[in-house]
């Protein structure tokens, strides 16, 4: 891997601009001071693989509907009806995921890992702070692939339009209304909601911000804050954690979509795209694709990864040898729950040995790359590394 040193982001620069969680506990940066150099057809080969992966995981998303497979994925029962009325209807828009690959430096082939379809993180550090990194170096701004600000404004023009084509937008958007939300406490989560709620903003929504607990759920009126009405409704808030902790609330949602009193984003079926469940139902439909691991829900006979269906940050995963022997292991609250059985691939590595996993964010299209850095396991201490086409 070819890795340019840069001068890091000051932490006062980092604070002025709304980014607050940059020292992690251990008190040592979450930016480095380090920009991954990638070539332009490297650059294309993320983006072809991000589209070519998406339509793949809605043929696979439509495999589990028809065949009811809904358990198998891990997916909670009281979620399995909102999933299939918001797959059915266009327009519950997908507005952006994230898919983590490996590979796809030096030669190195690109593997799918998992989608983050629901509520994926590095939204703004992917599409600010690696931008910032090239500005304040006095680096080329645009030797980037990174357009997710712009993909996501488009995309939001798609839940009027529902077409590639968003010139219609305007004749077409009746005052649309968006009401952003998440769990009050994680700067983290405020901030990237914030930074959603500004693309929606500038596509040509009416947009307004409040904490889900400030917020008036009715089954048959829809979704309320401060006496407003609002056609959209934007939670930060995973879908899994509204099934199992606002059981009540997932059953408003339900009867809000039935009636069809709003249109939450994301949709309940990109719960199906981040179970890391849908990745063996990818290798039985497309076996020894180019893109995929081999994945089942029972232990290869090869060096594997062992994955919580629906867990995040690295949280129980596991790395085990080709006799199911535990290499490497952390810990987390996801441990009695479903899990995947999948390949081992090695991630690209610097010269000291430290792991790179890609990034690419996906808004109706691939749009931006980024990269986590780590060691054997990618977990909450890994570092957000930016890239700059060379």
């Amino acid at each position: 891997m070819n890795i340019l040193k840069i001068s890091p982001l000051r932490t006062d620069y980092l604070e002025k601009i709304g980014f607050s969680w940059h020292t992690d506990l251990d008190n040592s940066p979450y930016i480095t001071d380090e920009l991954v150099q990638v070539s332009q057809n490297e650059c294309e080969a993320y983006y072809n693989a991000a589209n070519e992966l998406y339509d793949m995981f809605i043929k696979a998303a439509q495999y589990v509907i028809d065949n009811d497979l809904f358990h198998d994925l891990g997916i909670p029962f009281n979620l399995i009806e909102i999933i299939k009325m918001s797959w059915e209807n266009e327009v519950h828009w997908h507005l952006y995921g994230r898919f983590d690959f490996a590979g796809g430096l030096d030669g190195e082939p690109i593997k799918l890992l998992e989608f983050n379809a629901d509520t994926p993180t590095g939204v703004f550090e992917t599409a600010i702070l690696q931008w910032a990194m090239l500005k304040q170096n006095n680096l080329e701004e645009n030797s980037q692939f990174n357009d997710l600000f712009d993909g996501l404004i488009e995309n939001f023009r798609r839940l009027v339009t529902l077409e590639d084509d968003t010139s219609k937008f305007d004749e077409l958007n009746e005052g649309w209304k968006i009401l952003f939300s998440t769990v009050s406490g994680s700067d983290e989560d405020t901030t990237t909601t914030r930074f959603l709620q500004a693309a929606a903003k500038q596509a040509g929504f009416e947009t307004n911000f409040a904490f889900v607990d400030e917020i008036e759920f009715s089954d048959d009126e829809g979704i309320f804050y401060n006496g407003q009405n609002y056609e959209y409704f934007f939670k930060l808030i995973p879908w899994e954690s509204i099934a199992i902790s606002e059981g009540e609330l997932a059953l408003i949602l339900t009867n809000i979509i039935k009636n069809q009193k709003a249109i939450i984003l994301n949709p309940a079926y990109t719960l199906l795209f981040q179970s890391k469940g849908i990745m063996k139902i990818l290798w039985d439909l497309y076996p020894n694709h180019p893109l995929l691991l081999e994945s089942k829900f029972s232990p290869l006979n090869k060096k594997q990864v062992k994955k919580p269906f629906l867990a995040r940050e690295g949280a129980n995963v596991s790395i085990l040898d080709e006799n199911k022997n535990v290499i490497c292991e952390n810990g987390g609250e996801y441990g009695d729950g479903k899990f995947l059985y999948q390949e081992y691939v090695e991630l690209n590595k610097d010269k000291n040995g430290s792991k790179y996993q890609a990034g690419v964010f996906f808004a109706y299209e691939g749009c931006a790359l980024g990269f986590r850095k780590g060691g054997e396991i990618l977990d909450n201490y890994s570092k957000f590394t930016g890239h700059i086409i060379k």
